[in-house]
This record gives C-alpha cells, sequence and structure tokens, in this order.
C-alpha cells in the first residue's frame, strides 16, 4: 500500500479514521456537509507518524516498558512518558515529509495563521472521547513553526494524561496513532460550546450553549465563566449572562494572549437569542448525520458559525431503543438485582429470555418499561406504593417525572386488565407450602441437567428454547409469587402496626433473625463450617494464604489435612458454586470456575470465628427472635384492645417467619439453572475454537444468543462485530447506570427529602435496626475481603454472593439497595445494623475511617 502523508479535509470522511484519527475523520466529514462551514486544511495523517517513530528504535522498548508500569504509579508513568516525548521530539522530519506539509501550507496560504492539533486514532470515538488529551496549538504562523508544533502534537500521544486514560479505558499504547489537523486559524467575534443534549441531565431533548469572547479557548481552560443558554423546542429556555472579564485573542505575528474586556462589554451577551437558536439547529443537523448527540466547538465571524470539531458525547447513558411512539420511563432492573455493572451481550440476551417481564437493554444495563403501569389509574398509585416500600428513591424519581408536563398522564384503561400490584390471594401459614415449592424446583433443575447432557450444535439451542419456557413456568407458578409477597407484607405490616401501637422503628429486624430456611443466609454460615474443618491443619491455612491459580484444590491433598480441606470446599462448591458476584449476567465467572474467589473469606473465618461458630450465631439470632416476639407480645396485651392486636401479630409473626426465608430461593433456582446453560453454551464455544472459527472461547459472551446460535448453524463469525461489542462493553463499564432513565435520555436522580438526621450524615434507606460503630472497609471486588473483627462492610451493592461476608462485619452499608433485596434480607437475618441507597458511600467514606451505621434511623456518621 502507497503510504500517504498529507492529505486535504476535503477528500477525508469517517472511513479513514486510522490514518486521520478520530478529529481529522470528523472535521473531513462535516466540510463535506452542506450548510455546516469548516476553516480549510489538511491532515498529516499516521503513515507519516509511524515513519517518524521507525526513525527511533528504543521508543519500542520505553513503550514495552510503559505497558509493564503500575497504573498506580504516578511518577514512573511521568517519568517514562517525558523521556518518549523528548525523543519524538527531537528527531528531524525527513525532507520529504517536511517538503510534503510545506506544499500543503503553500497550497492553503503559506503566510496565513494555522491552528495544529492533534488527531489520535482512538479520540473523538462514540466510546471514548480523549477529549483534552493531546496537544493543540493555535495561531500558529509559518512553516517552520508549524513542523515543530507537528512533532509536538506527535509527541503528546504520551502526555502523563493521555497514557494514563488509556490505561483506564484498557486501550494498548502501540494501537494509537497520531494524524495531526493543520487548519487555518479562524479570529471570532464569539466562541464555545454547544451540547446537542444536556450532559448532565442526559436529556436528549435539551441543548446547551456557553458561549464566551475571543477564542473558544478561555471557555475549555476556565480563563473565563461563560454565558450560558438551554434550548428546548426551538425556544430558549434558560438564558444566563455571565460577567466575562477575561477573553483570549491572537497575537497578530503569531501565539495568543489573554486580555481584559473593556467593563463596559463584560455584561453583554456573546450571543443574541436568535444566534443561539441557528447554532442548536445546526448542531441537530450535525447530530442527525453522525446518529449521536454532539459535543461541538463552533466560531463566530462575522455572524457566521464555523465548526472547528465535533465528537460524540461518551458520558451520555443510551436510551433504550423501542418502536413504540410516546414517553416512556424506564427503571433499572440493575438496581432491583444488586448488580449494577454492565453485562455482556450474551448475559443481557439470557436474561430477558428468562425474564418474567419484557426488558430493553441499554448501555449494557437492563430496564423495565413501566409507563403502562403509571399511566393506569388501576395500578399507579399501588406501584408507587411498592415501589416506596421497596426503594424510596425510584418512587421519588417517578414522582419527580409525573409531576412534569404531563409527561405520563393517566389514561383510562391504559393497561388493560391492570391489577394492583401488591394484591395477592390469601396463603395459609404452613411450611409444607414452601418444601413443595423447593421440591419443584430442585426436580425441574435435575430434569434440565440430565436432559441437556445429549444435546449439541443447533439442536443444543432449540432445547434451549424450550427450557427458557419452563424456567419462567417455574418462576411464574402464582404459588411462587403469593409465598414471596405473603412474607414481604406480613413483614411491612408488622413494621408499620408495631411502630404505630408501640411506638417501635422496624421491629421486623428483630422478628426475622434466623428465619428458617434462608438458603443465602445458609450460604454465609456453611462457609464457616468449611473454616472449621481447616481451621485445625496450619500448613493448609498457610498454603492457602498464597493461592494464585485454579488448581489449588488438587494441590491440596499433598498436605497433612488437605484431603478433609478439599472435601469440604468441594462439597461446598457442589452445593453453591454456580453463585459469583454480579451472577445475573452469565458471563461472569462462577465459583466452581473460579474457586481462589472463596480462599479470602475462608481465611477471614479461620482468623476471626471460634469452631461451632454457624451453629451459635444461628442459636443466638433464633433466641432473640424468640424473645423479641414475647416481649412485643407482652406489651401489646397490655394496650387497650390487647388482646386482639397481640393475636393479630402473632398471626403475623407466625406469618414472617414461615415464609421470608423463601424470599431467597427463586434467584438460586435461577442461578442454578444459568450454570447448566452456561456449561453447555461453552462447551459450544469450545467446540467453535477448536474448529477455528472463534480466536478464543470467551468471544461469545459478546455475542447474543441467537447471534450465537446462528454461528453455530453456519460456522461463521463476523470479528469485526465482537471487536465493536468489546469496545462498547469498554465503554459502557465508564458509565453510571440511571434507577430512573426517561425516553428523552434524561437520568432522574431521587432523593430522601428527610429533616431528621444530624448535619453532614449520609442518608439511606433503614433496612437492618441497630446502631454499630467500627472501621469502615471499602470493598469493591469480593477477592479483595480482609476483614477483622468489628469492621462495616462498605460498597456499591452486594448480590447473594456477598453473604459470605456478612458474617465477618459488624454492619453494613451499601449505594444501592432496598427493603426486600438480597443484602437487607441477609443484613436482618444475621442482625447486622445496614443502611443501604447511600448515594455516592464508596467514594465520601474513606477505607479504614471510623463510621457509625443507623440501622434503625438509616443514616451513617463520619466520624473523626
Amino acid at each position: 500500500m502507497i503510504e500517504q502523508y498529507v492529505l486535504d479535509l476535503q477528500k477525508v470522511d469517517e472511513t479513514l479514521l486510522g490514518l486521520v484519527g478520530g478529529k481529522g475523520a470528523n472535521l473531513g466529514a462535516l466540510s463535506r456537509m452542506p450548510g455546516v462551514r469548516v476553516p480549510a486544511g489538511f491532515c498529516v495523517t499516521t503513515d507519516a507518524f509511524r515513519r517518524v517513530l521507525a526513525e527511533a528504535p528504543s521508543i519500542d522498548d520505553r513503550l514495552d516498558q510503559l505497558s509493564r508500569l503500575d497504573p498506580n504509579d504516578r511518577e514512573a508513568i511521568r517519568t517514562l512518558s517525558a523521556e518518549i516525548r523528548r525523543t519524538i521530539e527531537d528527531i528531524a522530519l525527513p525532507d520529504d515529509l517536511a517538503a510534503e506539509i510545506t506544499r500543503a501550507l503553500v497550497h492553503n496560504g503559506e503566510h496565513a495563521a494555522y491552528a495544529v492539533r492533534s488527531s489520535a486514532t482512538a479520540e473523538d470515538l462514540p466510546t471514548a472521547s480523549f477529549a483534552g488529551q493531546q496537544d493543540t496549538y493555535l495561531n500558529v504562523v509559518g512553516p517552520a513553526a508549524i513542523l515543530q508544533c507537528v512533532s509536538r502534537c506527535w509527541a503528546s500521544l504520551f502526555t502523563e494524561r493521555a497514557v494514563t486514560y488509556r490505561r483506564r479505558n484498557g486501550i494498548d499504547h502501540r494501537t494509537v496513532h497520531m494524524a495531526v489537523v493543520v487548519q487555518q486559524m479562524v479570529f471570532p467575534h464569539a466562541a464555545g460550546i454547544l451540547f446537542t443534549a444536556d450532559p448532565v441531565t442526559g436529556n436528549r431533548k435539551v441543548a446547551g450553549v456557553d458561549a464566551g469572547f475571543g477564542l473558544g479557548e478561555a471557555l475549555v481552560s476556565g480563563v473565563v465563566n461563560p454565558d450560558v443558554y438551554k434550548v428546548r423546542d426551538g425556544e430558549v429556555v434558560v438564558e444566563a449572562i455571565a460577567v466575562k472579564q477575561r477573553a483570549i485573542r491572537a497575537l497578530p505575528g503569531g501565539g495568543t494572549q489573554e486580555v481584559a474586556i473593556d467593563p463596559r462589554h463584560q455584561e453583554q451577551p456573546a450571543l443574541t437569542n436568535a444566534q443561539v437558536l441557528r447554532l442548536v439547529g445546526l448542531g441537530r443537523q450535525i447530530e442527525a448525520y453522525f446518529g449521536r448527540p454532539q459535543d461541538i466547538e463552533w466560531c463566530l465571524v462575522d455572524d457566521e458559525f464555523r465548526i472547528v470539531q465535533s465528537r460524540p458525547i461518551t458520558t451520555l447513558f443510551p436510551v433504550p431503543e423501542t418502536a413504540e411512539q410516546g414517553n416512556h420511563v424506564y427503571v433499572s432492573v440493575g438496581h432491583q438485582q444488586m448488580m449494577t455493572d454492565p453485562m455482556k451481550p450474551l448475559g443481557l440476551s439470557m436474561w430477558q429470555l428468562t425474564a418474567m417481564v419484557p426488558m430493553h437493554a441499554a448501555g449494557g444495563r437492563l430496564f423495565v418499561d413501566v409507563t403502562p403501569r403509571l399511566a393506569s389509574p388501576a395500578s399507579r398509585t399501588a406501584f408507587l406504593d411498592l415501589v416506596g416500600r421497596a426503594d424510596p428513591l425510584i418512587k421519588d424519581a417517578l414522582e419527580t417525572v409525573l409531576d412534569r408536563d404531563d409527561f405520563v398522564p393517566l389514561i383510562p384503561d391504559a393497561a388493560p386488565g391492570a391489577r394492583p400490584v401488591s394484591a395477592s390471594a390469601p396463603i395459609e401459614t404452613n411450611p409444607a407450602i414452601v418444601t413443595e415449592l423447593i421440591e419443584r424446583s430442585e426436580a425441574s433443575v435435575r430434569s434440565l441437567r440430565r436432559a441437556i447432557r445429549t444435546k449439541t450444535g443447533p439442536d443444543l439451542f432449540d432445547f434451549l428454547l424450550d427450557a427458557f419456557e419452563e424456567h419462567k413456568r417455574v418462576l411464574g407458578d402464582p404459588l411462587n409469587f403469593q409465598v414471596i409477597m405473603a412474607g414481604m407484607e406480613a413483614t411491612w405490616w408488622l413494621n408499620d402496626k408495631l411502630h404505630e401501637w408501640l411506638g417501635e422503628k422496624n421491629a421486623a429486624d428483630t422478628l426475622t433473625l434466623s428465619a428458617p430456611g434462608n438458603i443465602t443466609s445458609q450460604m454465609g454460615l456453611e462457609l464457616l463450617d468449611v473454616a472449621d474443618v481447616i481451621r485445625p491443619h496450619p500448613r493448609v491455612v498457610a498454603f492457602l494464604q498464597d493461592v494464585e491459580d485454579e488448581g489449588f484444590l488438587d494441590e491440596l491433598t499433598k498436605l497433612p489435612g488437605g484431603a478433609e480441606a478439599r472435601n469440604a470446599i468441594e462439597g461446598y462448591l457442589d452445593r453453591y458454586g454456580m453463585r459469583c458476584v454480579g451472577e445475573i449476567d452469565i458471563t461472569r465467572p462462577r465459583w466452581r470456575e473460579r474457586p481462589s474467589t472463596l480462599v479470602p473469606v475462608i481465611l477471614d473465618n479461620v482468623r476471626n470465628f471460634e469452631p461451632g461458630a454457624a451453629e451459635r450465631r444461628f442459636e443466638q439470632g433464633r433466641q432473640a427472635a424468640r424473645k423479641k416476639e414475647q416481649d412485643v407480645l407482652s406489651r401489646l396485651r397490655a394496650l387497650p384492645d390487647g388482646e386482639r392486636k397481640a393475636d393479630e401479630t402473632k398471626r403475623m409473626i407466625d406469618r414472617v417467619r414461615t415464609f421470608i426465608g423463601y424470599r431467597e430461593y427463586p434467584k438460586y433456582g435461577i442461578i442454578s439453572r444459568y450454570f447448566v446453560y452456561k456449561e453447555a453454551l461453552l462447551a459450544e464455544a469450545e467446540r467453535l475454537v477448536r474448529a477455528r472459527v472463534l480466536s478464543e472461547k470467551e468471544d461469545v459472551f459478546y455475542l447474543t444468543f441467537q447471534e450465537l446460535h446462528d454461528v453455530v448453524r453456519s460456522n461463521q463469525v463476523d470479528d469485526r462485530l465482537i471487536r465493536q461489542r468489546k469496545d462498547a462493553f469498554r465503554s459502557y463499564q465508564q458509565l453510571t447506570p440511571p434507577r430512573l432513565l426517561t425516553s428523552d435520555g434524561e437520568s432522574v436522580t431521587g432523593a430522601y427529602r428527610r429533616d431528621d438526621v444530624p448535619a453532614g450524615s449520609l442518608v439511606g434507606l433503614p433496612v437492618s435496626a441497630g446502631t454499630v460503630e467500627g472501621r469502615a472497609r471499602v470493598i469493591l471486588d469480593i477477592a479483595e475481603a480482609d476483614f477483622e473483627a468489628g469492621d462495616i462492610l462498605v460498597t456499591a451493592y452486594t448480590d447473594p454472593s456477598w453473604s459470605p461476608l456478612f458474617v465477618g462485619v459488624a454492619g453494613l452499608v451499601t449505594e444501592v439497595g432496598g427493603q426486600m433485596t438480597h443484602g437487607s434480607v441477609i443484613a436482618r437475618e444475621y442482625g447486622l445494623p445496614a443502611v443501604v441507597g447511600v448515594e455516592g458511600a464508596t467514594r465520601l467514606i474513606r477505607d479504614g475511617q471510623r463510621i457509625r451505621v443507623h440501622g434503625t434511623d438509616g443514616y451513617v456518621e463520619i466520624l473523626p
């Protein structure tokens, strides 16, 4: 292929991204759009960059060193990056390359002023903006100065901030190359930034304009506060004119200078409202061309707008796609399932195929469209009440949307046959009902395991589609729903009535201690039993402290006591090995696949507990619940009409202790089935690897179930699609999913709206009564668990896989959760004071700080 060193912007578009970088590709496309004016110029291509780097072989060695550095070692990164930049800047441009750049300057005006701007191949992309990571030079005059700035732009690929940004986004330094855009300089009256969607709320119908006098660099560098405009539906709805005391202007001989603005003009608007509307209209054209919201840099010259950059706004959370018209309100599934991380495509599609309600994917997360519930008078009130009991923040967010301009008006019969969400038929308080449901589920999983063994190829996928229907049948059994609701409603009844009659908050928290049949709390206690087997064998304990790979179970048998330890761990994995953090995503590694995940928790249990702790702990909880029951009933009988109140309360206590433990079982059944599905699908993936259809078996995780079915049928795969999905997944990891999302793209954050907590406290939802003070352990990865007695676990979310940690901590604080999410249920089972739904807890609480958790009143104090 013939190398191209210089390309005119008019000859560039998105197909040449690898040659001209993200900024160059976007500007080239814009320069060919009717009605869009882009300053003339050219690109010095990545071919030129690679040729220059070839002049310095030592850079290869330094890139190797850079890739090996600890990403947290900022000093080492700073030093090595500076060495690479100096090396690049010192390379003399080959004569023919310098001549080609000079010829382009002559063609565009050799003595004109230019902007020389970096344009990396991993820049201004839909999945990563890299905004401000590389260098730009304004008002550069003369070929010699421009050639020097080109070299500096190349070198800026290795600024400390650019290197760190690539590491955080999982981008290999060697895969990124630098082009340089050289454009005729414009000298604007005003300049600024246009966002075609609100970058704060995400609302796609609201455009934002920041404007100031002079060059836009004043806004970007923070020299001046801009005028701010918001535009919706062709109307300026916000106009905030700033006092603009400074501006950046171009100097006649080159370069720029910060200057003072005449006091008479400081409060004048940089743009008229008519100009703002014209600019937003231009932005909507550009947005439509690129197919996504844009962050656009503009200049105003002689009442004409010039566009000098357009890139995707990568911080916006994507909007779920739907064929239905009208407004929609989406509620996060991840906040209910305690897994707010992004899911890979196979995980998303599998959950959608096995869920009881339709779900929409966006940003690697799942959402449920609750608009029909909100639009129907028959269900709105009951739905809001149910949501409010589970997660007040979601309820408040929903009410915020419902209060706004009839976004979801009430429509009679909008949801035909809708019934109140919390309605459930009465059910007898009988433990045999729970036993029967569990037996049905276990029989269904056993049948699945037997039947799937003989299924391969396309037959497997046909079988799985039928299995998904059985999966939903078991989950959708009306009795299943009745039992779950019976336990939850009894809990709410006890909390409401005992607060009304006795003035007690969250009395059910104690009454549910050690409730029987809770598979998730049993999972935590049984890991204490595993520790009991290991504790007497010091060589086994020492060996486990150095475990680094997944072959350790086989190695255990070589040690005294190792066979017993291995059998104990294997027995635990037989019962719970299908679980893992983020288990609703089938692509996540299960404990059976990665048993080393459990080792830190086992070692904590060995260190922090005495033998027999599991049995003692369960019995202590049972006795505390029994004592609380006697106390409550005794006090009720002393009240007016006390015998009736005591009798009703006793029935509800029996009801909650019979049914609340089952709340955790359906999830266990789902995940048990998921592991069976996964093993079968990975067997197909291994066959595809052997047939050289796939590079590695985990590539199937980036295909949907139907796409994988097609690959198995055809023995062909689109490698480019898999690469795109991997890039998209990396970008989704940078996004924070909202609890509530509208079809306008607006992320709505709810609030607790409470004034009953001390100033400076972190407010959340009280889910397990009691107060505890201790050292905060901020843990985001279960494999990094390292607790001492009395520590308080602070984390983003806890799904059932975190339960083994709960036996070793004194309290719990999470950013996500509700009254009946898994972490809350288990915290109550174990008697841990817990506050969930604390926004920003892992950021606001530092690891090692002392905190006080008020589990009864729902707030956390950070102590001196």
